[in-house]
């Protein structure tokens, strides 16, 4: 009983250690596909959107916006308004359009729409490199993944564990309520400063990003 219970602690064991080199070779290899990648910006929304929607075209008109101004745009290669942002990049004509895709439930397929796709099977792993090549965030409307993303980017700019870039939310209809949430529930009762409260900035049209983005990140 013994032998057969250490036989399963080793066995475990192993697989850890081949995980960990498994990680390590699809840091190396997102580092190497991305290596000529900038400036960038990284767009992220709802995978759920469909063609015709509001936030869809919007996105679509971000990224065409980005895309003419000599910003490579990148996204999570999925549906959605990834696909819009990658479709937008493409008809923009300057800027490369890239995926960063990984399986997930809604995010099946990557869309018709990337110059350059880099597949990911760490969730990790692949938000290290958003950040990385990414000189700008800017978030439409979307689910978890998407405020994931905003959080996450924003705690690593308040801990100083990143230089601070813009992250910009567009839809003050949508993101409204978070904001004054932050305010009510964070701000006031001293969970974050208030120069927390301008890491990042609320936007309505996709002219108002793409100047934003100009006056803060020189292509």
């Amino acid at each position: 009983m013994q032998d057969s219970r250490q036989f399963v602690i080793d066995n475990l064991s192993t697989k850890e250690s081949w995980r960990l080199f498994r990680i390590m070779a699809e840091i190396v290899a997102g580092f190497e596909d991305m290596n000529d990648v900038g400036p960038a910006v990284s767009i992220f929304g709802s995978a759920r959107s469909k063609e015709g929607d509001q936030d869809y075209e919007m996105a679509r008109k971000l990224a065409r916006l980005l895309s003419e101004a000599g910003y490579d745009i990148i996204t999570g290669g999925g549906p959605g308004l990834m696909e819009a942002a990658n479709r937008g990049a493409k008809e923009g004509g300057k800027g490369r359009s890239i995926g960063l895709h990984i399986e997930l439930p809604h995010e099946q397929k990557s869309n018709d729409y990337l110059d350059l796709r880099v597949d990911f099977r760490y969730f990790f792993v692949r938000k290290v490199v958003f950040v990385k090549y990414a000189m700008a965030y800017i978030a439409l409307p979307g689910g978890f993944g998407t405020l994931d993303e905003v959080i996450e980017a924003l705690v690593l700019i308040q801990t100083k564990r990143i230089k601070p870039f813009p992250v910009i939310l567009i839809g003050r209809e949508f993101w409204g309520g978070m904001v004054e949430w932050f305010t009510k529930a964070l701000l006031d009762k001293g969970f974050i400063a208030p120069d927390d409260m301008e890491l990042f900035t609320i936007m309505d049209t996709p002219e108002q990003a793409v100047s934003y983005i100009k006056r803060h990140v020189i292509v």
